[in-house]
């Protein structure tokens, strides 16, 4: 499904000759196209899951807003509102972003359903986090909010 809206995104942008949105769909595509070929050679198949795919979505955005930062301290401002345009086409393929109380709260919810005592369960907490909220959480967030109740019980 994923898929068949980038290919019609990279078809719109093409037709009405928006430069960016179809370097960018390309860009995604990609490295899709790299993930599909890795997970080949582990066997799992042919190509990866909506799911595996916006974690690459999530990835490509975390690369792009550390380069901001890097850009804006050289003083490359330019460069920096290339990155953030690119940041909205990304973003329009993944979903509604989960704000920080929903955050914790599935963080809560979650670690009442799977028994969690301690930080030795965080890594199967931020696993099962991954599975569920592939592209609606910032797993960086999450990570800070597992490790405070952990830590805390």
């Amino acid at each position: 499904m994923l898929r068949k809206r980038l290919a019609d995104r990279l078809k719109t942008g093409m037709k009405q000759k928006d430069a960016c949105v179809v370097s960018t769909v390309r860009l995604i595509l990609a490295a899709i196209k790299d993930r599909d070929i890795a997970s080949r050679g582990s066997g799992e198949g042919e190509a990866i899951p909506d799911q595996d795919i916006l974690g690459v979505l999530q990835t490509m955005v975390r690369q792009r807003e550390e380069a901001i930062a890097l850009y804006r301290q050289g003083g490359r401002d330019e460069l920096a509102r290339r990155e953030e345009e690119e940041i909205r086409v990304i973003e329009s393929f993944l979903p509604q972003k989960m704000s920080d109380d929903e955050t914790a709260g599935a963080v809560h919810a979650l670690l009442a359903e799977i028994g969690a005592e301690g930080i030795k369960d965080m890594g199967r907490t931020m696993a099962l986090l991954k599975e569920r909220y592939a592209g609606r959480m910032n797993f960086g967030r999450a990570s800070a909010v597992v490790k405070s109740e952990l830590t805390g019980r």
